[in-house]
């Protein structure tokens, strides 16, 4: 699975770390980012976060 987070379209809702924070946190800025080393892994939350963001900026393939 492999996890991306198109950091021109976030907005920093955080959807992503509260629906899945062992692959997804925010940066100082507020902004997701996916945990170092979570780029190709996740669970079922994953897609979870994908839909629960409001912009859709997050990417799963796999």
């Amino acid at each position: 699975m492999r996890i991306s987070i198109d950091g021109d379209l976030c907005i920093g809702a955080g959807q992503c770390a509260l629906t899945s924070p062992d692959v997804f946190t925010q940066d100082d800025d507020g902004f997701g980012t996916v945990v170092p080393g979570q780029d190709g892994g996740g669970g079922p939350l994953v897609r979870e976060a994908a839909r629960a963001c409001p912009v859709r900026a997050i990417s799963v393939e796999g």
